[in-house]
C-alpha cells in the first residue's frame, strides 16, 4: 500500500494551470483544422487529413499528461540519463541516410511503419529532466568550472551538433538557451556563462551566413521587402494576415493567406491564421494563456518541495517560454525565420505529446509542492540549502 501512496498524490494538481493547457490544445485542434483542411482536401483527398492526426496526438498525449500528473516526478530521477542517451542515439539516427524523412529540406524526423517521430522533441524534454537531476545532485559544487560548467557545455555541444546536421539552428538555439538558463540560476559563475556566450557570438554568426538559405532569411529578416518574391515571401504574407484580421478578425475559417499563400500555414505560421481569423482580440487571448502558464510554471518552480523539482519545473517553465517566444518572434516580424512550431496549437504530434507530458510533469510537481511546501519548503530557502542566489557566482 505504501508504493501505491507514494505514486498517488495526496491533493489535486493546479486545476487552472489544467484548465490552461486543455484550452490551447482544444484552440489548436481548431485552428489546425481552419488553416489546414484546403490544402489537405488538395493533397489527400480529405479535409480532415490533419485535423484527426492532430486530435489524436492531442488524446494520446493528454492520457500521457494525466499519467504522469499521477506519477511521482521524483521517479522520473532514475530515467534522466537513459532518456539522455536515447534522445542521443535517435539525433544520431537522423545523420544516417535511409533512416531519415525529409521535409522542405530538412531531415527532422523517423519515418516508422505508421508515423513519423521528431527526435529533436523528445531531446529537449530528456535535456530538461538530466539538467534538474544532474543540478540537483550537484549543489554547492556549481561554482567549480569542472563541475558545475564544462560536462554541460559539452554536452550542450553535442545536442547542437547533432541538431544542425538536420538542419534544424532554431531547436540548436533552444538547447542553448535552456542550459544557460538553468546553469545561471543553478548559480554556474556569470564569468564562464558570459565569456562562452561571447565567444560562441562569432561562430552562431558565421554558422548564420555560412548557410545560403539562412543568409537570405537573415537579410530578409532586416527587409523583406528587398526579395518578396522569395526569401521575405513568407513573413510579408504573416504581415498581410495579421493586417486583415484587423481588431475582431475576418471570422474563423474565413482567412485568405491560408490559401496557398502562406507557407507552412497549420505548423510555424499558424498564429497568423489566428491572427488573420480571431483578429488581434484572439492574438491577445492566446498571448494571454501562455503568459499564464509561463507564469504559472514559475510559480510551482518556487514552490516545489525538492530542489529536484524546483529545477524540473524551472527547466520546464523556460522551455515552454523559449518556443513561445521564438515562434511568436518569427511570426511577427521580429526574429529571423526559422522553423519552430507554437506550443500545443501547431500542426505536429511529437511536439503535442511531448509538451504535454512535460505539463503531466509540472502538475504532478504542483500537486506535491502544494501538499509540502507549509512543511519545509519555507525553512529549506530559510536555510539556504538551494543555490539560486548562492554567493561569490561572478
Amino acid at each position: 500500500m505504501s508504493s501505491v501512496a507514494n505514486l498517488i498524490p495526496e491533493r489535486r494538481f493546479d486545476s487552472l494551470l489544467l484548465i490552461t493547457v486543455m484550452v490551447l490544445v482544444g484552440l489548436g485542434i481548431v485552428m489546425v483544422y481552419s488553416a489546414s483542411f484546403v490544402i489537405a482536401g488538395q493533397r489527400f483527398g480529405d479535409s480532415y487529413h490533419f485535423l484527426k492526426k492532430q486530435a489524436m496526438a492531442a488524446a494520446l498525449g493528454i492520457g500521457l499528461m494525466f499519467f504522469l500528473a499521477r506519477l511521482n516526478y521524483r521517479r522520473l530521477k532514475i530515467l534522466a540519463i537513459p532518456l539522455l542517451l536515447v534522445s542521443l542515439v535517435l539525433l544520431g539516427v537522423l545523420i544516417l541516410p535511409g533512416m531519415r524523412h525529409e521535409v522542405g529540406g530538412s531531415a527532422r524526423w523517423l519515418r516508422l511503419s505508421f508515423f513519423s517521430f521528431q527526435p529533436a522533441e523528445l531531446a529537449k524534454l530528456a535535456l530538461v529532466i538530466y539538467l534538474a537531476y544532474s543540478l540537483a545532485r550537484k549543489e554547492g559544487r556549481m561554482q567549480s568550472f569542472s563541475a558545475g560548467f564544462l560536462p554541460y557545455v559539452i554536452i550542450l555541444g553535442i545536442f547542437f551538433a547533432l541538431v544542425l546536421k538536420q538542419p534544424d539552428f532554431g531547436t540548436g538555439i533552444i538547447f542553448g538557451a535552456i542550459v544557460f538558463i538553468m546553469l545561471f540560476v543553478a548559480g554556474t559563475r556569470i564569468l564562464f556563462l558570459g565569456s562562452t556566450i561571447l565567444a560562441t557570438l562569432p561562430v552562431i554568426l558565421f554558422l548564420a551566413l555560412r548557410a545560403d538559405y539562412r543568409k537570405e532569411r537573415l537579410f530578409s529578416f532586416l527587409n523583406p521587402w528587398s526579395d518578396p518574391g522569395n526569401a521575405g515571401f513568407q513573413i510579408i504574407q504573416s504581415f498581410l494576415a495579421f493586417g486583415a484580421g484587423k481588431i475582431f478578425g475576418v471570422g474563423l475559417g474565413e482567412g485568405r493567406q491560408k490559401l496557398f499563400y502562406l507557407p507552412e500555414v497549420h505548423t510555424d505560421f499558424i498564429l497568423a491564421v489566428i491572427g488573420e481569423e480571431l483578429g488581434l482580440v484572439g492574438v491577445t487571448v492566446v498571448i494571454g494563456l501562455f503568459v499564464f502558464l509561463i507564469i504559472r510554471g514559475f510559480q510551482i518552480c518556487f514552490r516545489a518541495s525538492d530542489l529536484f523539482g524546483t529545477y524540473l519545473a524551472l527547466g520546464i517553465a523556460t522551455l515552454m517560454a523559449v518556443q513561445t517566444l521564438l515562434n511568436m518572434g518569427v511570426v511577427m516580424g521580429l526574429l529571423p525565420t526559422k522553423g519552430s512550431t507554437l506550443p500545443f496549437i501547431s500542426y505536429g504530434g511529437t511536439s503535442l505529446m511531448i509538451n504535454l507530458m512535460a505539463m503531466g510533469i509540472l502538475l504532478n510537481i504542483s500537486s506535491q509542492g502544494l501538499r509540502t511546501a507549509d512543511e519545509n519548503h519555507d525553512s529549506r530557502w530559510r536555510d539556504g540549502r538551494t543555490s539560486f542566489s548562492g554567493p561569490g557566482r561572478g
